[in-house]
């Protein structure tokens, strides 16, 4: 039985539902079939091969630099100066900022149930995603619907006792960097603590952290989350007892 003293969360695909995936995929189309049409014929894009597995295994999880740059590459659109990819970062985050201001996202029931649950057992909780809209987000979740112990007005936001999201990293997932931090932050151990993921380069950079890491496979993709290294594939965070025999909650120190 591992003893585990913290929880740290990522939020695109764990916590929330985003449009993320959804707007790297238009943002992508849009400029495929407008300023890069001259393009398609000698890449490999077309709008049906932009599916959740390649946004899982390609973009989930990088910083957005990074994110636009693989897949440019997977897509084999040719970015010499960098050019492309500076665009299409700059249009998918006008595109994100619209749709989260729309409210076009809903938060993972399941992962509430889950955070709540661990806060009430004792966990210390930490928020760590690369991405830089991930605080907007978690701002637009009101937890008192959640729970009656959940002061009114609450947001997902206000219940971690740090958050590194969206801060500039050396080096981003599968890099440990963001984990790392995270757990220094808390004071805890990282063989102290659990990782909770969905995409690839999350698990690997839980993993080569030292810490263990549970992947939340939300779009069939367990395969991809245990040859990444999690160390527990669920289809369902309420799976998941923060008292059961899968963690003991210590207190610090123990």
């Amino acid at each position: 039985m591992s003893v585990i003293e913290a929880f740290i969360f990522d939020v695109d695909g764990v916590l929330v539902d985003s449009p993320h995936e959804r707007a790297w995929g238009d943002t992508l189309r849009d400029l495929m079939f407008n300023e890069w049409s001259e393009l398609i014929e000698v890449t490999g894009y077309s709008p049906e091969k932009y599916t959740s597995e390649v946004y899982q295994s390609i973009v989930a999880g990088r910083p957005r630099t990074e994110g636009a740059a693989a897949l440019l590459a997977y897509f084999r659109i040719p970015d010499p100066d960098q050019k492309r990819a500076k665009l299409l970062c700059e249009r998918k985050q006008d595109m994100i900022v619209r749709l989260i201001d729309e409210g076009a996202f809903r938060a993972y029931d399941d992962a509430i149930r889950l955070l709540l649950r661990a806060k009430s057992a004792g966990a210390s909780l930490a928020a760590a995603s690369s991405s830089k809209n991930a605080n907007k987000l978690m701002t637009k979740v009101d937890l008192s619907a959640y729970s009656n112990f959940v002061s009114p007005g609450t947001t997902l936001l206000d219940v971690f006792d740090v958050n590194v999201c969206g801060r500039e990293f050396q080096h981003g997932k599968p890099h440990p960097e963001i984990f790392l931090t995270a757990a220094k932050t808390l004071h805890v151990p990282p063989e102290r603590c659990v990782v909770v993921e969905d995409a690839p380069s999350g698990v690997q950079a839980a993993k080569a952290g030292g810490m263990k890491c549970i992947g939340i496979a939300r779009v069939n993709d367990e395969e991809l989350l245990s040859s990444a290294g999690a160390d527990w594939v669920v289809t369902s965070l309420d799976r998941i007892t923060p008292l059961s025999d899968f963690f003991r909650i210590s207190s610090r120190g123990s």
